[in-house]
């Protein structure tokens, strides 16, 4: 089964086609990593695929759904999520709060049903509560729910960014770059909860420039340039591949 189906995607700011006819697919239950230089496409796709970006030309599936027309809070309520290069919390509000917002479908953002059903909305309210503390702890943020989330670590910035979205139960998340700018110790604990989403069930589609975490971690390997995919395979077959490591790579792990 297919989580994701790109067809023959370009997305264009002016002239520049940041991604020129991709097409690709995302395994259901799978880690994908997609790897290239910068100014590659990577992000660009990311944002074409969650609606962030509109693209020229081509289709994009969720399971099978057609979702490229759609706008990103609709994609984000059909199991897709995304997290950025550079997390962006509400920095003023505390780590609980920043998950309790990101729950989709809150009975009290409604006026009438916060003026005419009170006690349905205190309920609702007490059960985004009880899953995000659930979630605080398996992203071992827990200890810092109270602190204001612009005052976490870059570390815990990055977890935060999972937390919210988990809030939202996905079925696919993007993840770009989610080992930049974090230390080891809190890369290893990203690392584990992401592994153990996926054996959950739950499919990863992650840019990544550290090699170590990409050979480690995602199989397969997608490989872009200039807008354009230019491999597709196993992480063994991208270390044996010379073209793939003579102009990206370098020295690879030996996997």
């Amino acid at each position: 089964m297919l989580a994701l189906e790109i067809d023959h995607l370009t997305t264009a700011f002016g002239a520049l086609r940041a991604v020129d006819d991709v097409s690709l697919a995302v395994a259901a239950g799978s880690i994908t990593g997609l790897i290239g230089p910068n100014g590659a496409g990577k992000s660009t796709l990311f944002n074409s695929v969650v609606g962030a970006a509109v693209p020229l030309t081509g289709s994009i599936r969720l399971h099978g759904e057609r979702i490229d027309a759609l706008t990103p809070e609709r994609v984000f309520r059909l199991g897709l999520a995304h997290t950025f290069q550079i997390p962006r919390p509400f920095a003023e509000m505390t780590v609980l709060e920043n998950l309790m917002l990101a729950t989709p479908g809150q009975a009290g953002e409604r006026f009438w049903s916060a003026l005419l059903r009170p006690a349905g909305v205190r309920r609702q309210e007490r059960a985004i509560m009880r899953r995000a503390f659930e979630i605080l702890d398996f992203t071992t943020l827990a200890a810092v729910a109270g602190s204001a989330a612009g005052r976490l670590s870059g570390g815990q910035q990055k977890l935060l960014e999972l937390a919210r979205i988990l809030m939202g139960e996905p079925r696919l998340i993007l993840l770009d770059e989610p080992a930049a700018g974090v230390n080891p110790a809190l890369t290893q604990v990203l690392i584990e909860k992401i592994r153990e989403l996926n054996a959950r069930g739950m499919t990863f589609f992650v840019i990544e420039h550290d090699m170590d975490f990409v050979m480690g971690h995602c199989d397969p390997i997608i490989a872009m340039a200039g807008g354009k995919v230019i491999f597709e395979g196993s992480s063994r077959e991208a270390v044996n591949d010379p073209g793939l490591r003579d102009a990206y790579l370098g020295e690879l792990p030996h996997v």
